[in-house]
């Protein structure tokens, strides 16, 4: 067990020195955030607006607070598994400069090996995500705050869960990329294409009906949901609260994802756990069933 905590620690140790890949997964939650408040809030704003009938009128700051939590919604449900990716490359550049032939060739068990890649990586995007975190609700009280203690929590069960999730899916790619040029080319893709297919820069129910049916299968939607749902719940809330018509605030959270159908069949917040924990459970499993295989072979 000692040999398991010198290796996480060196993982984390080499991760946070690596300027290359610090950087890079700080990259995404900071100009996203820049990006989304300078040039996407206008446009959120308008989709609230042109949602409400004329003869409901709300505050700035209750208009603010939704639109915020839309923003760190998308910006935390993003953060999650592309940093992870981040964190995971560790594992890949031991490959392409060789120090794991060294590490294979001690006395370290493989399971060992790949336990300590495993937790150092979401130990890593933990700390990088939970910090994007606090950033965005710091952000969220300047612009409008309506999030009560208990929204709080469960955001940050859904950032936990959504770490473990993309820990999760980044081990079983990464097991099998061995070099730096595969890492720049699975960067970019995972970085450029996540956010659209799991409604993070654009709600699900904005796509085709064809399409909509596809993400569905995919458990990233269902952790964008929870996000996006405990980000702005409180000021849903207080719409209600208002005088808002139950059937207007129903609406918002069709158009933003809140509520998301399974071929016409709404998926409640407990299942939307199942499906994004048991994702994560079964890959952990193709992970160890992997390097279980490997070993053999």
């Amino acid at each position: 067990m000692n040999t398991v905590f010198i290796l996480i620690r060196r993982n984390i140790k080499l991760f946070f020195k690596d300027k290359g890949m610090f950087f890079t997964s700080l990259v995404t939650p900071a100009i996203l955030l820049v990006l989304y408040a300078t040039f996407l809030g206008n446009v959120y704003h308008e989709s609230f607006t042109s949602n409400l009938p004329d003869t409901i009128k709300l505050t700035n700051s209750l208009m603010d607070g939704l639109v915020g939590g839309q923003l760190i919604s998308s910006i935390l449900a993003v953060s999650c598994v592309t940093v992870a990716f981040c964190s995971n490359f560790l594992m890949v550049q031991d490959k392409a400069n060789g120090c794991i032939k060294d590490l294979r060739i001690s006395p370290v068990k493989s399971s060992v090996l790949s336990m300590s890649y495993y937790i150092a990586t979401m130990i890593s995007t933990l700390i990088i995500c939970l910090a994007a975190t606090g950033i965005s609700l710091v952000y969220l009280a300047s612009v409008g705050w309506y999030m009560s203690m208990s929204d709080v929590l469960f955001l940050l069960l859904d950032v936990m869960l959504l770490v473990l999730f993309g820990t999760a899916l980044s081990s079983v790619i990464n097991f099998f990329l061995s070099s730096q040029g595969q890492i720049s080319a699975v960067g970019t893709i995972i970085s450029a294409g996540y956010g659209f297919i799991c409604g993070a820069y654009m709600p699900i129910s904005s796509f085709s009906e064809g399409l909509q049916k596809v993400l569905s299968f995919l458990p990233g939607t269902y952790g964008t949901s929870l996000v996006r749902t405990h980000a702005i719940q409180g000021a849903l809330a207080e719409m209600q609260n208002q005088g808002i018509p139950a059937d207007v605030i129903e609406s918002i959270k069709d158009s933003l994802d809140c509520n998301l159908y399974f071929f016409g069949n709404q998926v409640t917040i407990p299942t939307m756990y199942m499906i994004l924990g048991g994702t994560a459970a079964a890959l952990i499993a193709v992970y160890i069933f992997m390097n279980l295989l490997r070993k053999k072979v």
